[in-house]
């Protein structure tokens, strides 16, 4: 079996590649992200290198884009008071367990 995967983004800071392939996981794509650990390595260097890159298989490059281009249209953002799922919230000062 072949997988041949295509580039969808590049993106100079790691953590915003992995923003995108989350987005891209979340709508049932097989994303992956690759060179993020060339890129976290050498800084510097990362736009030599081309930064890392956000990758799909080919049959699924069409609606990745797609997703991509919503997320930039902030179609995808939550509100601020949406549910996210069940997420439990603390007092602030934590009170130490007695």
């Amino acid at each position: 079996m072949e997988n041949h995967f295509c580039l969808v983004r590049r993106c100079l800071v790691p953590a915003d590649a992995f923003i995108l392939c989350g987005c891209l996981r979340a709508a049932g794509l097989h994303a992956t992200v690759m060179d993020d650990q060339h890129v976290q390595a050498a800084l510097l260097l990362a736009p030599a290198i081309g930064g890392a890159r956000v990758m799909v298989p080919e049959p699924e490059l069409e609606q990745a884009l797609e997703v991509l281009a919503a997320f930039e249209r902030g179609e995808l953002a939550l509100g601020d008071d949406d549910d996210v799922g069940g997420a439990r919230v603390y007092p602030f000062p934590l009170k130490a367990a007695k």
